[in-house]
């Protein structure tokens, strides 16, 4: 495809006036159809050499471009609506970040398109399209590791997402890997079972990373047969039970585990009750993300509280400044703080091993 051609000199929008396709292409000297089929995130456009791609995202982020579509029906060119996408919205994780996301787009008086895609690729890149399609003002992605490239504001909650121009909302999971193992530390544990997460969630490597270098600098040893990994996201505590079913089968000389997430920690609970053993008399229990439930189980369960709510207003609140603000920069990442929730789920390390 040829990329390169010669107009004649562009007449640029008034400031706060809205760019369109024609005088974006002129500005880059490439055609409309290369444009669009760039900004569309098309298939076709993967025939265009990387660096002109980049050349149009970095100038569709430079001159404000809305599609057109905005121009032609709404004022102010704004929909006063956002899409978000997700793996899922069952509870846990997703509905307590949702309700910070919900909460701070009420009192904006923004409205939402809400996409699962259930980890489906093709789903990750088409749902972008489609909702570009109703005419989104930006994007707000919740544990979504799609790279979207386009010129709309983006968002990324606890997706790690590499593109310019994102914003990224994140844990400190160092300072949350501390709290929880020097809890365990000081109540004596020290042959440690511990569960990692999907490969697919974007959190997995940067939480197990840090667990590992944590649990060095305890002198924990971090034992290969004494860990887990979860083949499966899911929202249902089966997802840890088989898993710890599995362990306790061929090793029970561990004082401790440390789950991936809550829901998880409850499936793991149970396997150990299965087991004939009790929680913590036995082996204590800590979770992580402090779901709405998780201090109404028996035992009521030690965890690590992500700010999940306080997550999701904060990626709402940036995602709506960028859309009011296109001229202002913008962080790459927000760092949240996690907090240590001591329950009844975790004791002291009282068995010999």
């Amino acid at each position: 495809m040829n990329e390169d051609r010669k107009d004649k000199p562009v007449k640029l929008p008034k400031d706060g006036e809205p760019i369109n396709l024609k005088q974006l292409a002129a500005i880059l000297q490439l055609s409309q159809t290369t444009v669009s089929l760039v900004l569309n995130n098309s298939p076709a456009a993967k025939s265009i050499p990387e660096h002109t791609r980049e050349r149009v995202f970095q100038a569709a982020r430079k001159y404000h471009y809305r599609p057109n579509y905005f121009a032609r029906s709404l004022r102010k060119n704004r929909s006063m609506s956002i899409g978000v996408l997700a793996p899922d919205l069952s509870e846990g994780y997703f509905t307590m970040v949702m309700n910070g996301v919900e909460e701070y787009l009420m009192r904006a008086q923004y409205f939402y398109f809400t996409a699962s895609h259930y980890w489906n690729q093709e789903l990750m890149q088409e749902y972008p399209r489609l909702l570009v399609e109703r005419a989104v003002d930006g994007f707000l992605l919740l544990n979504t590791p799609s790279e979207i490239r386009s010129p709309l504001p983006t968002v990324a909650v606890s997706a790690h997402n590499q593109s310019p121009g994102v914003t990224n909302i994140v844990l400190d999971h160092k300072r949350a890997a501390e709290l929880a193992l020097k809890h365990l530390y000081d109540l004596g544990h020290r042959n440690i079972a511990f569960m990692k997460g999907p490969n697919i969630i974007p959190d997995t490597e940067y939480r197990w990373l840090s667990i590992v270098e944590v649990a060095h600098e305890l002198g924990i040893k971090v034992r290969p047969e004494h860990c887990i990994q979860l083949d499966a996201d899911s929202w249902s505590p089966g997802v840890g039970y088989g898993p710890m079913r599995d362990l306790l089968a061929r090793a029970r000389n561990f004082t401790a585990i440390f789950c991936f997430n809550d829901i998880s920690a409850i499936g793991v609970m149970r396997a150990i009750f299965d087991a004939g053993l009790g929680v913590p008399e036995d082996i204590s229990v800590i979770g992580f993300d402090d779901i709405m439930s998780a201090g109404y189980h028996k035992p009521s369960l030690t965890t690590v509280r992500q700010p999940l709510r306080e997550m999701g207003q904060q990626g709402a609140q940036i995602l709506l400044d960028m859309i009011a603000s296109p001229e202002n920069i913008f962080p790459e990442e927000v760092v949240m703080q996690p907090e240590l929730i001591v329950r009844e789920s975790t004791g002291s390390a009282t068995r010999k091993k």
